[in-house]
This record gives structure tokens, sequence and C-alpha cells, in this order.
């Protein structure tokens, strides 16, 4: 491959990349509204020639190209946040903002800047013959912000679609990620007997219950696991609710929202354990447990799971790390930084429950993601672009033979 040539062709799609994305900023999409933005990445896929395009029963949609043995997929969550407050930002956050350095929008890093980089690499790949023994599939999948890696669950269980790697767009400055912590969502609820408030005596208050288990969390965040590659495991409570008759009652029941970060090593039933086994818990028989999910895509489909969304890692020695570094120095001529992703994205289920390897490679920076007057560099798109065109080819050359035995490389 001639990396130098990729690269200017990278540069030369920056307009039809930098109009892409400034089109799908235009076009709100929250988790679960996303349709009117998969119809327009459906328009982009067949300007640039995929060979086939999906749009599956969930919403997410699929774009292949090429028909090789060794099948690869790229993803990027195209659902957002809200705007927020709009007073906090300085443009508006959908018309957006261009200059000759940044793309500004809601969504621009987090992370519809991954689908547009990713599109234009297959056009790259087409106008360069840099197809080889592979599929790349490209996925712009749905309710990522509402329930992490819920797509993935889909597209691996019901769409029977397998990549031997993904790559994850999600923000990295166009650097390499190989992990992140994981993250649950954790309820629990104390109960007790309303009365008129006058009296309360008479009653048995679930929020007083409440008071010493808070205590107890914050001091339990104090103890929780460290790992040298993902720091420390975390909880903080996030939401505080009651139920009452009345303002003028005691409260019959309390609960609180608690958002667990989870790193290497610890587990769904490890973290519910620590937070059953402490002494208010078992004094107050508080009950703990795992919210739900069970919210309708944008087609109406129900795909329940529980707010349960595991951690993963790489090792620096794994394949598919190495085919990244090695697809980077290739390209940039200079070593990148390997690091781990602060939130949370797809590779939960696609790594994590599934244990198909990823790496993140993807324009923007983390601090963009959910935050007012969020931009992009220009010139991030233009790299990522020639990030995901020249990686299939090397895969199926230099590294694909070493995936069979890829287990061997797994963090234990």
């Amino acid at each position: 491959m001639k990396y130098s040539e990729i690269l200017v062709k990278a540069k030369e799609h920056l307009p039809d990349m930098t109009k892409f994305l400034r089109d799908m900023i235009a076009i709100p999409s929250k988790s679960k509204k996303e349709e009117k933005l998969i119809l327009r990445i459906e328009q982009e896929m067949e300007k640039v020639g995929f060979d086939r395009i999906d749009i599956d029963p969930m919403g997410n949609i699929l774009g292949f190209l090429g028909q090789g043995k060794h099948l690869i997929a790229m993803d990027a969550h195209i659902d957002t946040v809200g705007v927020g407050d709009p007073s906090l930002w300085s443009f508006d956050p959908y018309m957006g903002y261009e200059d000759e350095q940044f793309i500004g929008g809601r969504g621009a890093a987090d992370q519809e800047a991954g689908m547009a980089s990713m599109v234009y690499a297959a056009k790259i790949i087409k106008e360069l013959d840099l197809t080889d023994d592979f599929t790349l599939v490209v996925t712009g999948t749905v309710q990522e912000e509402d329930c992490d890696g819920l797509c993935w669950q889909y597209i691996i269980k019901e769409d029977k679609l397998r990549p031997e790697f993904v790559v994850i767009t999600e923000p990295t400055e166009c650097q390499l990620y190989r992990g992140q912590r994981g993250r649950m969502e954790i309820k629990v609820t104390t109960h007790g007997l309303s009365c008129h408030g006058s009296a309360p005596e008479r009653g048995d208050n679930a929020i007083y219950k409440m008071a010493p288990i808070l205590l107890e969390l914050q001091q339990l965040n104090d103890t929780l696991h460290h790992h040298d590659i993902l720091g420390k495991g975390s909880l903080t409570v996030s939401e505080i609710f009651f139920s009452s008759p009345s303002r003028c009652a005691v409260a019959d029941s309390c609960w609180i929202s608690i958002d667990r970060r989870l790193t290497f090593g610890e587990t769904k039933e490890s973290a519910l354990n620590e937070i059953q086994s402490l002494p208010s818990v078992k004094k107050f028989k508080a009950e703990v447990e795992l919210y739900p999910y069970a919210e309708p895509s944008y087609k109406g489909l129900t795909y329940p799971t529980e707010a349960y969304f595991p951690s993963w890692i790489l090792t620096d020695q794994h394949p598919v790390v190495k085919l990244a570094v090695d697809n980077y120095t290739q390209l940039f001529r200079k070593e990148p930084f390997v690091g781990t992703w602060t939130f949370s994205t797809n590779a939960v289920s696609i790594k994590g429950m599934f244990d198909i390897p990823c790496i993140g490679f993807g324009p923007g920076h983390e601090d963009q993601a959910h935050a007012p007057d969020e931009k992009v560099l220009k010139e991030e798109l233009v790299q990522a672009a020639a990030f995901y065109a020249a990686l299939p080819k090397l895969y199926v050359q230099k590294y694909a033979s070493a995936m069979k035995n890829q287990k061997e490389y797994n963090v234990r």
C-alpha cells in the first residue's frame, strides 16, 4: 500500500466529509428518534458506492463493502444527547459552526464525525483498490446514549453478524484506545410506613433509613478496586426519589440510583454484593437491584436488557493492538499514544459480553462529548478516514493469521 496516496485521497474528500457531517448535525437525533439521520446516512452510503446497505429491525444501518472471508466492522453510534441549556452555546447546536479548523454542533465529536470518516474511508478503498480478502461492514448504531451496546447485542444475536474485530470510532483525538471501564445502573430501595406528618412517631420514615446507606456508599467508593491501566472503580449516587401520600406525610419508600463504574476484574455480582453487604442495607432490609432497560427504538422494537455494561481491555501485544499501531505508524510516520477511554462505548457488548476484540480510533476529543459548543477538528476527519481505509488490507496481509490464537493475549 502507498500510505501517502491514502492520505492525499482523504484530504481530497474533506469537503464532502465536512458537508456530510454538517448535514448530520443539522438533523436532531436523540436516542429513539434517529430515523431521519439513518436515512441521510443511507443516502451518503449509496453515493459513495457501498455494495449493500441494510437497515435492521432495530434501526441500525449497516453498509457492506467487499465479499472476502474476513469480516471486519467499524462502528459509530449516531444518536446524540440533547442540547441542555441553549444559553450555554455560543452558536446554534443544530445549525452548527464551521471555520478553517473546526466543525461544531451537537454530535460533532460524539460521534457523527466517526461516521463521516468511515463512509469516506469506504470510498477511498474503492478508489485506490485497497480491497482484499475481507468484507467491511460500517455500522451506524442507535440508542447507545440510552443503553451502551444494546445495538450490538442485537446485531450479534439477531442480525447474526460476528466480526473478527471492531474499530470503535468514539473520540480518541486520533490516538489508539484499547479498553475502558464498565458501568452499572443500580437501584437501592428502602421501605417504611406513611402517617400524618404531625405525628411522625406513628410511621416509619423510609428517607431516614436511606441516610446511613448514603454515608456508607460514600465510604465504599474510597475502597473500590484499582487496576493499573483502567484505574479505580467508582460509584456515585446520582438520583434520589421517594413516595409519600403528601408533603404532610412520612415517606413510605425511598430509592436512589447509583452510577457504578467498573474497573477490570470487577463483576456485576461483586458490585451488587458490596452494596448488599453494607451494614445499613442489611439492617433496613434494603433492596439492591440493577435497573432494567426496555425502551422501543424508533422502529418500535423493544429489546430488553439490564443496565450492566462490562469493562474490557486488550493487552499491548494483542494482534489487533499491534495491527492498529502498525497502521498508525506507517500512515503518520510516528508512534501513537495508546490509552483507554474514561467513558463507556458500544464495546461493552462487543468485547465485554461477546469477546470480540475492539480497538478505538476516532476523531474528536472526549471532553467535547455532551458539552456545549461541541466541536471536532477537520484535520482529524482526514486522519481517521485514512486510518480506516488502510486498516482492513493490512489486517488481511499481516495480522489475520495471528487472530486464530488471539484469546491467549486476553487480560486475565
